[in-house]
């Protein structure tokens, strides 16, 4: 009797024994093949990200060229001017500074004409008059303020940026934020324009208001 009862138990042993190696092979194939199978299906990480020129939030299409223009920071903080992947203006180029910051591009190419600066406040405001009315036909106009665009602001200058598609150039003043693509000879008004007012009750910073940034795709010019 004991030494049947001595067997039993060990076929009882046994069994248990091998169901349980059974199902911990079990459980770690379907493990693995969860495993394997989260790894076949998984969509890429969004760290991979398509690159888009000038950071802008999608990519242009065909026969657009792509910008982005930002105002500078009070007097602090220059502006930049982006254009086609390639940055025109900026402080760490060194070739930005107080007033408006206006590069020119060819509208069919893309190419880069020019770029300067206007001291709109202590500055000779018939440099600036000069340079607007020399504008070829067909150019690109991409302009952004900083620390004081307005205080030598004058009728003639207002009109010929008016004239390039602005809206908000016969009422920008002392210290106000303005960011601006436009073109020679425009029929109509640009849609490509911010513009806030220096105002003490709603500025960002203390005597400026906070930076404008302007992005997006501009035709390009077919004749």
């Amino acid at each position: 009797m004991r030494v049947s009862g001595l067997l039993h138990l060990l076929v009882l042993i046994f069994g248990l024994v091998t169901t349980w190696v059974f199902v911990r092979r079990y459980i770690n194939f379907n493990m693995k093949t969860i495993l394997l199978g989260e790894w076949m299906t998984a969509t890429p990480s969004s760290s991979h990200s398509v690159k888009t020129k000038c950071g802008l939030s999608k990519s242009c299409p065909d026969n657009f060229f792509a910008f982005k223009i930002t105002s500078g920071a009070a007097n602090v903080v220059g502006p930049s001017v982006c254009f086609e992947g390639q940055m025109i203006m900026s402080p760490v180029k060194n070739n930005v500074g107080r007033g408006l910051n206006i590069a020119l591009v060819n509208g069919t190419t893309g190419k880069v004409m020019t770029q300067k600066y206007f001291d709109m406040y202590s500055g000779d405001a018939n440099l600036l008059v000069k340079f607007l009315k020399e504008i070829p036909e067909g150019t690109l106009v991409l302009v952004a303020s900083y620390d004081d665009p307005g205080t030598k602001m004058n009728d003639e200058i207002r009109n010929l940026f008016s004239n390039l598609g602005s809206t908000y150039a016969k009422q920008l003043g002392f210290r106000d934020s303005w960011v601006f693509l436009g073109a020679r000879d425009l029929n109509s008004k640009s849609p490509f324009e911010e513009f806030l007012k220096n105002n003490p009750d709603v500025n960002k910073y203390d005597g400026w208001p906070e930076l404008l940034e302007l992005e997006g795709c501009v035709p390009q010019k077919v004749y």
